[in-house]
């Protein structure tokens, strides 16, 4: 078996596509179902009675009369050379799944009119790129989720650790694996014919440019990393490359805006560090240990009072900056939204966008 197939590798993300007509697909198949352990789920009738319906919108299917169709879907066919066998080597199971056209249109119909089919076709020509994949889960699923792109790029070097299960959707048993695998595996168990390309060892100077250009230019960036260098270096990049960057804060769900495709010379994080020297010079200085920047770059004193509070607390009570599943997950979504009305040039300025609960809702920010 080739490498993709070692299900014992902790770096292995990619699904096997398998087809179920071609002779050639035939040997793997055989190959994987002598695996006594492997686990074969086959719902493809299901699937197509699930597509039937989406042709047939006007009709009212009985249970009978939805059987017969399938049945006269296939007609001489068996069913099982039809569409595809996915092999998902983490869990040793194979899969059996409609073919890709019509396992996007069946996935993606209950998105119709809120999301165009002409929208849906234009993302799906576009490649976003995440850099860190705590905060950066969340957007990467919710994009997945809604095939709100064509390609994901996720770079992020970390593992997964007992502390982030605050916040990370996973489980116990993904602790020590890179935090870019998990959140593949998860997209490709959902959707195993979007492309999602790994950068495992986050950004580097050594990779930057294949992260932004390799296979075509990113159509978005989404920057949700911990490191100020990193914040810094690929903005940096994507104004050079006229790219617009999304980043959420996880605070009074702000959602940050830089429109370098519209505004080209327009100053990174909205001018924020420009106290500090000229643009090429930031990354000379140690940004990572560099508070002052840091609070800059945050607008200290557009932070929530619990936020203030937990920034005095780093390096005496805590390690790092606190992070809650709830304020993740309304990143995610928001972060998902905004990306989407990006791509589909409706008109996104550059600023930055607070979707605040506590305001929202009339209450303190201190309580």
């Amino acid at each position: 078996m080739s490498k993709i197939m070692d299900a014992s590798s902790m770096e292995v993300y990619r699904p096997l596509i398998i087809s179920a007509s071609e002779e050639k697909s035939k040997s793997t198949l055989q190959k994987l179902k002598r695996d006594s352990t492997l686990l074969i789920y086959d719902e493809i009738n299901t699937q197509v009675g699930d597509l039937i319906k989406l042709r047939n919108p006007q009709i009212k299917f009985s249970s009978d009369e939805l059987n017969d169709a399938v049945v006269e879907f296939f007609g001489s066919q068996s069913p099982s050379n039809y569409g595809n066998w996915v092999y998902y080597p983490w869990r040793n199971c194979l899969v059996h799944l409609l073919p890709e056209p019509e396992f996007i249109a069946v996935r993606t119909i209950r998105n119709r009119y809120v999301i165009t089919e002409e929208e849906q076709m234009t993302l799906a020509s576009k490649k976003v790129g995440i850099i860190g994949l705590s905060v950066g889960q969340s957007v990467a699923l919710t994009l997945a989720l809604e095939r709100g792109c064509g390609e994901l790029r996720l770079a992020d070097f970390d593992t997964l650790e007992l502390s982030n299960l605050n916040r990370i959707r996973s489980g116990v048993h993904n602790l020590g694996v890179k935090k870019s695998v998990i959140a593949a595996r998860e997209i490709g168990e959902i959707d195993p014919y979007l492309k999602v390309v790994l950068y495992n060892e986050g950004v580097q100077d050594t990779n930057i440019d294949d992260f932004f250009t390799q296979g075509g230019n990113l159509d978005l960036l989404i920057e949700e990393c911990d490191s100020l260098e990193v914040k810094v270096k690929s903005r940096i990049k994507a104004k050079q490359l006229q790219i617009p960057v999304l980043m959420d804060t996880s605070d009074r769900g702000m959602i940050d805006v830089e429109r370098f495709d519209l505004e080209p010379e327009r100053p990174i994080l909205h001018g924020l560090l420009q106290q500090f020297g000229e643009e090429s010079g930031l990354l000379a200085k140690n940004l990572n240990q560099n508070t002052e920047i840091l609070m800059a770059l945050l607008d200290f004193n557009k932070l929530s009072a619990r936020a203030k509070e937990s920034i005095a607390e780093i390096g005496k009570t805590i390690t790092s900056w606190p992070q809650l599943a709830s304020s993740v997950i309304l990143g995610g979504g928001a972060s998902g939204y905004f990306s989407r009305m990006i791509l589909l040039g409706k008109g996104i300025r550059s600023d930055r966008y607070y979707v605040d609960l506590e305001r929202i809702a009339n209450l303190s920010h201190g309580s």
